[in-house]
């Protein structure tokens, strides 16, 4: 590997005009034809097979096209209302606005009207319900949106249905129309919200924060290398690579549909591991520039030796997210091949498009030099650096610094044991939205279990006619009976009379672990009830569906963690020829994780340190996907610091100083990395999509942990305590392990091999 990288290194280097040019065109015909023919991207979260299509065969069989609203691609749309101040909405003139409305929404094309749309209050009122005992039991036929446990005529909602069959199709301006169409309502003092996925943009990242994260990455380069000018060129070589992954991803949008996510966590990872890449590679080229004759030798042994690690840290990156697609849920595999395409470009231009540009700048690479600045190469062995320091410090009391980062990392990780998983939904909305203002309105009228209503879907086909009644009180008693539960509706029974509907309004919220085990429990209840009445039923709704995904997706975490774990290790035994350093760094991976889950939960679940106004369930995909890629950085730093330290124990330094020495070596590069990928990541706070901002936050905590805590701490005590045995591997296992040579000794070999080559050539002429 080493050879090979060393070789393209060189010839990149001299002949850098061919390869820039090559590089320009790739990046224009990309470009070119993924904004040609890109479409409009996906918010598809849906899974096969999960437990609530049960409900959804139900309703397709006795209920046609109820089931059409359970989809997550479909259009739906609620209008939440609330009287003025002081009033009711059974007063004459909010039931006329109230009218009014509704009178506009039948005359609005985007809407359906075969399906009438009713007045609530006034149907509801109809019926009696709206004054008088609360209980809704006793208003059994009335609908479920007028029945307010509390001041039952203040607020009310009802539901539209619209000829816009798909989310991705609602445009702007169908938004507008659907809010606008309330505004004479609102003048006439109703408070009227809209809930729904009519209401909900496409939310994309904003941009700010990859501004921000390679402003910051281009600071702590300029200190790396005190000079501009190569401060710069790891900045083109992000851009390139992640505008080509990007134009990628969108030329799939073409013949695939492709969530809008992917290009999200495409950004995060291309502009981190780009600029990670390159700067692991210029700063190998600092440092060989000082030792060896020619610029165009340091370039190849640059790429050689960093170049070779470089391949191996993308490798398994690429793994870890590639490795998602074995969950088998559909957005996760697209998200993991969206960000290993990004990780795959960053490689591709660290190894190809540096070395050309490196030789493009030639000797104005480094200048003009800062002064103040990185003054001394920080690689030079003749300088004590602070990591140098450091590296001693560890060495002279290796257990002390293990317990100490084993305490710290354990401390952090105490809060994951209340993680509590959900899905965004309306209420993950920002607060100036419609629609979070109608589910804050439908909850203080209704509770906010409204907001997520139970639908339990009842064949009755093995049900004795004469004996329907008594199966569906029962059902139905079992479910009232559960003190999660709020309030269950009379069933409504289908035109064929062989299926029913009951809504159960729970207590608690959709994302609610209280509210996802009284869906579990009210499950558990139909092999009894079958045995007894013949009956069966499923459950669908927005509650229901938000707990059969996420125990899906916790279900998946641990296989998934053992087969990309197991591949990375393997991996790993080829780049370390090690059995403990690979097992060391998963273990060390393990800490870092688990302190990761708890900074998140401490944040943004319990809301602790003010940093979220709206502390909320950890979304459902964080953890798979943070597994994924925190294991991959993890591995990158991995394989940046403990190369240098197997490098320089191969070329015969004692352990411990094969340690300190490789730590003196790749201490600044790592540190900078890690720094560059924390701004990076920790942008995207600022975005205004609090699934961005959890992401960013959790993935900034973990390359946090993992790169100061494990792989600068834990991982080099362990290796001063293990002495030479961290380096052993198994005779019969070093015989069949391809030597693939990451340390670059082989180059040493090569070197030495040229200027005698050279010397006979010149004696036969």
């Amino acid at each position: 590997m080493s050879v090979y990288l060393y070789r393209w290194g060189k010839f990149a280097f001299r002949r850098k005009w061919l390869v820039l040019p090559v590089w320009i065109v790739l990046f224009l015909v990309l470009g070119g034809l993924g904004a040609q023919l890109k479409k409009p991207m996906s918010d598809d979260f849906s899974m096969p097979n999960l437990p609530s299509e049960r409900a959804t065969q139900i309703l397709d069989q006795h209920f046609p096209g109820m089931s059409a609203g359970f989809k997550f691609d479909a259009v739906t749309g609620t209008y939440v209302l609330g009287a003025p101040a002081g009033q009711q909405l059974t007063d004459p003139v909010n039931r006329q606005a109230i009218d009014a409305l509704i009178e506009k929404l039948n005359h609005l094309d985007i809407v359906d009207h075969s399906t009438p749309i009713s007045n609530p209050v006034t149907a509801t009122e109809e019926m009696g319900c709206l004054v008088g005992d609360p209980d809704p039991a006793k208003c059994s036929g009335a609908p479920l949106n007028v029945l307010n446990k509390t001041d039952r005529d203040t607020v009310a909602f009802f539901s539209v249905p619209f000829t816009i069959k798909e989310f991705t199709a609602v445009t702007a301006d169908n938004r507008k129309a659907a809010y606008d169409v309330a505004d004479q309502a609102r003048a006439s003092g109703l408070t009227v919200e809209m809930s729904g996925t009519i209401a909900m943009e496409q939310q994309a990242p904003s941009g700010k924060s990859e501004l921000i994260g390679m402003a910051v990455a281009l600071v702590v380069m300029i200190v790396a290398f005190g000079a501009i000018v190569a401060a710069f060129v790891p900045i083109v070589t992000a851009v390139i690579g992640l505008s080509a992954a990007t134009s990628l991803i969108f030329l799939g949008t073409s013949f695939l549909s492709i969530p809008s996510f992917t290009t999200f966590l495409a950004s995060m990872i291309g502009i981190a591991l780009s600029i990670d890449y390159a700067l692991f590679i210029v700063s190998r080229y600092k440092h060989e520039l000082a030792v060896q004759d020619s610029p165009e030798e340091a370039a190849g042994t640059a790429l050689g030796t960093a170049g070779s690690a470089v391949v191996f840290a993308g490798l398994t990156v690429i793994i870890a997210l590639v490795g998602l697609s074995i969950v088998g849920v559909r957005f996760l595999t697209f998200m993991g091949l969206g960000g290993a395409v990004a990780a795959g470009f960053a490689v591709l231009t660290a190894i190809t498009l540096m070395p050309a540009l490196i030789g493009a700048f030639g000797r104005f690479l480094f200048k003009p030099k800062l002064p103040l600045i990185a003054k001394h190469d920080p690689e030079d062995d003749s300088s004590v650096t602070n990591g140098m320091r450091f590296a001693q410090l560890i060495g002279k009391a290796p257990a002390v610094a293990l317990i100490l980062s084993v305490i710290v990392l354990g401390l952090l990780a105490l809060p994951a044991a209340q993680m509590n998983l959900g899905l965004p939904g309306e209420d993950s909305m920002p607060k100036t939205s419609t629609v979070r203002k109608a589910y804050e309105l439908r909850t203080a009228g209704f509770g906010e279990g409204s907001n997520g209503v139970l639908q339990v879907a009842v064949d009755l086909t093995g049900v004795a006619e004469i004996a329907r009644t008594s199966a569906l009180n029962a059902l139905r008693d079992e479910l009232a009976s559960s003190p999660d539960m709020d309030y269950v509706t009379e069933p409504t029974l289908s035109k064929d009379g062989q299926g029913a509907l009951i809504n159960g309004v729970p207590k608690s919220g959709p994302n609610d672990q209280s509210t996802k085990d009284l869906v579990r429990d009210a499950r558990a209840a139909e092999g009894r009830l079958e045995d007894e009445y013949g009956m069966k039923y499923g459950i669908t709704g927005t509650t229901a569906i938000y707990a059969d995904i996420d125990h899906v997706l916790l279900s998946k975490i641990v296989p998934y963690m053992a087969i990309v774990a197991g591949a990375a290790f393997v991996l790993l035994i080829l780049v370390f020829r090690s059995i403990l350093v690979p097992l060391t760094g998963a273990l060390g991976f393990l800490l870092s994780m688990a302190a990761t889950f708890g900074a998140t939960v401490l944040i943004f679940q319990q809301g602790k340190l003010g940093l979220i106004e709206d502390p909320r369930a950890i979304v459902s995909f964080l953890p798979i996907m943070l597994i994924g890629l925190v294991f991959g950085l993890a591995m990158d730093y991995q394989v940046f610091l403990v190369t240098r330290m197997r490098e320089e124990f191969v070329h015969g330094k004692p352990p411990k100083e094969a340690m300190i020495s490789g730590y003196h070596h790749g201490a600044r590069v790592v540190t900078s990395a890690a720094i560059i990928m924390i701004s990076v990541f920790g942008s995207f706070l600022l975005e205004s999509d609090v699934t961005a901002k959890m992401m960013g936050f959790a993935l900034a905590a973990g390359v946090l942990f993992d790169a100061f805590l494990v792989r600068m701490v834990l991982i080099p005590s362990l290796l001063a305590l293990m002495g030479k045995w961290a380096w052993w591997m198994p005779k019969w296992l070093d015989k069949i392990v391809p030597d693939i040579d990451v340390e670059g000794a082989k180059l040493v070999a090569l070197r030495e091999q040229q200027p005698s080559q050279a010397k006979q050539s010149a004696e036969v002429s």
